[in-house]
């Protein structure tokens, strides 16, 4: 059995005040056509590392990001353009965890092995995503977005076997 050490754990819940500025400034670009939920995967995972010390991550590590609503917002939004009768809304593809991961690649500067899970238990995902990585570890996030009262959420692990 694998044991695991944190090497860094970021947590925005809420987010602080101006946090799509430092995410602009620190991956040089302000993201584009992507929706609140995966700037805020964008965010964290990118702080995560920050904290970790970690310029990339390594090129044998995977991402795992687990949510309870997934991208909420933009869904909903797009449901309602469609109930409209408008043609396939561009929110649709904002509400696209594909996107939110390949997004977060890019931020980091990495390819490999990234998946998502909509759940109610994180830890089962944290679980399922540890069987079978690689020395290089993973990069673990839960990512919500602001809802019912609820403030938003980006929380990452940066997590390596020892």
């Amino acid at each position: 059995m694998t044991t695991w050490r944190t090497a860094a754990h970021f947590v925005a819940h809420p987010p602080p005040e101006g946090w799509r500025d430092d995410l602009a400034e620190r991956i040089g670009r302000r993201p584009r056509r992507v929706g609140l939920w995966t700037e805020l995967a964008m965010y964290g995972a990118r702080r995560c590392l920050d904290v970790a010390g970690e310029v990339a991550l390594p090129p044998g590590a995977r991402i795992r990001v687990s949510s309870q609503r997934g991208a909420w917002g933009a869904t909903h939004t797009g449901l309602a353009q469609l109930d409209a009768g408008l043609p396939m809304p561009f929110t649709f593809m904002q509400s696209q965890p594909a996107l939110m991961l390949a997004e977060v690649g890019r931020c980091l500067e990495w390819q490999g092995d990234a998946s998502f899970a909509l759940c109610r238990d994180a830890a089962q995902v944290l679980r399922l995503a540890k069987l079978g990585a690689s020395p290089d570890g993973l990069l673990f996030g839960v990512v919500e977005e602001e809802r019912n009262g609820e403030p938003a959420r980006s929380e990452w692990w940066r997590l390596v076997p020892t």
